[in-house]
């Protein structure tokens, strides 16, 4: 049975998903966290301060990047990040969504990444995202229980057991209320539930979202479910560490949140944008670095690429390796691919497994079935973009892309620890 540390940790993750229905709440949630612990918010647009002390900036849509200045901080102070993403896979509206027809109310949607659309179904969904109104203001927005994708019955399709798959125009635009498109309208939802008049909406990017809190079960508590732990489980790990971290560990303590994994990260917003290298450099420049200087502090930095890896599934053992097979509840994973997929080398993972063993955390090993090809994450192209050493790892999950993800209880409070050793140092 998961210590009760375990227990109180998974308690806050599901708070923070809870408070996180899309990418710029999960943001919004991180920068509050961090004011809480005494981080002061910055502008981009003015100067920075360089004194000790921790700091956080958000300005680019669902990516948040906050730091800890040390006391000795000078111009070839390195930096110790840990990356994350803050979007997960999912249904996003389009223009004109109010749609419908037959009686119906539905919403006009577009698959966002690459979810398992049938774990949609039959789930009661709500809308969150950011509003832009007439004044260039963005406000968050986010419903209750709103939406549903409804299963077609058994008998209108006896073979649906055979081959469910769903047709992404036609099958999955929800119903959210009965009555013809024109009379009503679905952005005067959201509007009510940000407190804005409708009319006044000039732009939004929203998302459908599972509305079950995350919740511990299984035999002795040792199974965590909950929606868009890929990857909010890797922020609030990280968000929780550096908000417990200090100004004397001789490097700059760096939680790094991303979005737009989930669709490549080519975006301003993305691990493929400028939005980390940018804030690296205005640091080190407040901290009196020239080019050279810079370059060499970036040389002794290392990076934790923190996304979810696949748990070996008991139904489908031939889709992993046949020697390396993780398990939930077994420790964090340290993710490998010959082929760059994930940035690990040798010498990341001997600095990997040396914090873990300061964590007092056990680790497991990540490879992919050489049928079965991985995907990729925010630590390769962190890596291009830097040339920092960085390290690819995460916790073991079930059913990843899932409107309901399925974790290891004891994991998630595994990876914070190893996560705070990462940044004491």
């Amino acid at each position: 049975m998961p210590a009760v540390p375990a227990l109180a940790h998974a308690a806050d993750l599901a708070d923070f998903v809870a408070a996180s229905p899309s990418s710029f709440h999960a943001a919004a949630a991180v920068a509050q966290r961090l004011t809480d612990a005494g981080f002061a918010p910055l502008d981009e647009t003015r100067a920075w301060p360089v004194e000790a002390g921790g700091r956080y900036v958000v300005v680019r849509d669902g990516a948040v990047i906050a730091w800890i200045v040390p006391t000795d901080a000078g111009p070839l102070t390195p930096v110790r990040v840990f990356g994350a993403h803050s979007d997960s896979p999912a249904l996003k509206l389009k223009p004109q969504p109010t749609t419908g027809r037959y009686g119906w109310l539905q919403a006009g949607v577009e698959i966002y990444g690459g979810p398992l659309l049938n774990s949609w179904l039959d789930r009661e969904l709500r809308l969150a995202g950011r509003l832009v109104l007439d004044d260039g203001s963005v406000v968050l927005a986010a419903t209750g229980p709103l939406l549903r994708l409804p299963q077609l019955a058994i008998h209108l399709d006896r073979e649906a057991n055979d081959h469910l798959a769903l047709h992404k125009q036609q099958q999955t635009q929800p119903v959210w209320g009965l009555g013809a498109a024109d009379s009503a309208d679905l952005l005067a939802e959201l509007a009510a539930a940000a407190g804005v008049d409708a009319a006044r909406i000039r732009g939004y990017d929203v998302v459908t979202t599972d509305t079950a809190r995350g919740a511990v079960f299984g035999k002795d508590d040792v199974f965590f479910a909950s929606g868009r732990l890929d990857d909010l489980a890797s922020v609030h790990a990280g968000v929780t560490a550096l908000a417990a971290a200090g100004t004397d560990a001789g490097h700059i303590a760096m939680l790094a949140v991303f979005d737009h994994e989930e669709v490549g990260s080519a975006s301003r917003s993305g691990a493929a944008g400028p939005f980390l290298q940018d804030v690296l450099e205005r640091i080190q420049v407040g901290l009196g670095a020239d080019l050279e200087q810079q370059l060499r502090a970036l040389a002794a930095s290392w990076c934790i690429s923190s996304d979810v890896g696949h748990s070996v599934h008991p139904n489908y053992p031939d889709r992993h390796d046949p020697a390396v097979l993780p398990v939930l509840g077994s420790g964090p994973i340290l993710k490998l691919n010959a082929n760059q997929r994930y940035a690990t080398d040798a010498a990341g993972a001997a600095a990997w497994h040396a914090w873990c063993a300061a964590a007092g955390v056990a680790s497991q090993e990540f490879v992919s079935n050489n049928a079965v090809p991985c995907g990729s994450t925010i630590g390769p192209i962190t890596a291009t973009r830097l040339g920092i050493r960085t390290v690819d790892a995460g916790i073991p999950i079930l059913s990843m892309h899932s409107a309901r993800e399925l974790a290891g209880t004891a994991d998630l409070l595994a990876l914070r620890r190893v996560a705070e050793a990462f940044f004491r140092g």
